[in-house]
């Protein structure tokens, strides 16, 4: 079974919603998770804040903690996944933000570089993932299932 399918059934038979905010994956986990039939009865919504502007008008994510740790930092993607779940009235919000390539990496963070982050009333949880893919597309859909993995981990 396809892991969104199992995020589905889980997540339906669990009475829980979910709501998501992405940046580097531009909206695919939220695709992906509409791709199941039965999405609108556990998924909220999503927030694709690929630019900074949209961090902070959409999520709330404060300037000074983006100037302070950077876009892709666990600090910014934890409180996506925190401003996600409260914005969209979830009972679970994960986030992701990272470097898909082929440009736009530097030595401390390099393309292939994400984190992502779970949040829901009783449970945090945020990862560092490292993950070099073959082209922005390959990295992009090796972020998503990280973040199927990171829910799993945390809804089972």
């Amino acid at each position: 079974m396809k892991k969104e399918k199992k995020i589905a059934k889980i997540f339906i038979n669990s009475n829980l919603t979910l709501a998501i905010a992405e940046s580097c994956t531009g909206g695919s986990i939220s695709s992906s998770i509409t791709d199941v039939p039965g999405a609108s009865k556990f998924f909220k919504g999503g927030i694709v804040a690929y630019s900074n502007d949209v961090k902070v008008s959409s999520l709330d994510v404060p300037g000074v903690l983006i100037k302070k740790y950077g876009a892709v930092s666990p600090q910014v993607a934890s409180l996506m996944a925190e401003k996600a779940r409260k914005t969209l009235g979830s009972d679970v919000g994960v986030a992701i933000t990272g470097i898909a390539g082929p440009s736009g990496g530097t030595k401390k963070k390099p393309v292939g570089l994400a984190y992502l982050a779970f949040a829901s009333k009783g449970k945090k949880d945020a990862r560092e993932v490292f993950l070099k893919g073959n082209g922005r597309k390959n990295t992009k859909e090796r972020f998503t299932d990280a973040v199927f993995d990171l829910i799993l981990d945390n809804i089972k």
